[in-house]
């Protein structure tokens, strides 16, 4: 749903007859249920002999299976470039990856091609142009852009190299020593922009080129 933009020549005589405003509909956002599995294999004797640090094989294997499963889940999620398919017969079902969605905002090299999807529906994918250097400058302008859409972004995810750039952001360019604890404090974990404090988050499965600032409350 999105609002009409302002209008600042909204005045009207007193008492004038009112009259009906164009609407702005709405458009339902769907996404595509990918199915994915990790099927645990035990044999007979490994069921029945005595194992160091656990006392069930197959519920050991199922844990690790559930805990690899999960991560496929999140890498499909944030660390592909991955379009919604319905499927077919012989094709299975995928889930468009957090990519399609984002299509304005954003801050991107213009060689190689770069550009956004064409429509923020999961139907298309981005195509990634040459890499460019993560800066604070780069992530203002996107702060910006979001503030002016009416966004309001709560959260910077970001892989484990971006991860460390931001570390090095103003006031954080030198790192802090807690002598009383004998502590040196070098990381960033929340960014207050002239926004509103955002928290930063490390994700191990994102793609490392990509820094992410979303709105939470926006995404199921």
């Amino acid at each position: 749903q999105a609002l009409a933009a302002a209008d600042t020549a909204n005045a009207v005589l007193e008492g004038d007859d009112a009259t009906t405003d164009a609407v702005t509909p709405t458009v339902r956002l769907g996404n595509i249920c990918q199915i994915s599995d990790k099927v645990a294999r035990v044999s007979g004797t490994q069921l029945a002999v005595e194992h160091a640090g656990r006392d069930d094989e197959l519920a050991y294997q199922e844990t690790l299976k559930g805990l690899e499963l999960k991560r496929d889940m999140e890498s499909i999620l944030v660390g592909t470039n991955q379009a919604k398919n319905a499927g077919a017969d012989a094709t299975a079902r995928k889930t468009a990856s957090i990519l399609s969605w984002i299509k304005t905002n954003t801050s991107k090299g213009t060689a190689g091609g770069a550009a956004d999807p064409s429509a923020a529906d999961g139907t298309g994918t981005r195509t990634d142009g040459t890499q460019i250097a993560f800066t604070e400058a780069r992530l203002k302008t996107v702060l910006a852009a979001c503030a002016n859409s009416g966004g309001k972004p709560d959260t910077i995810y970001t892989g484990t190299f971006n991860k460390q750039v931001f570390s090095t952001f103003t006031g954080r360019s030198t790192p802090m020593e807690q002598a009383s604890s004998k502590k040196i404090v070098a990381s960033v974990d929340v960014y207050e922009s002239d926004f509103g404090k955002l928290n930063v988050v490390f994700d191990l499965f994102q793609r490392t080129r990509d820094v992410l600032v979303l709105q939470n409350e926006m995404w199921a």
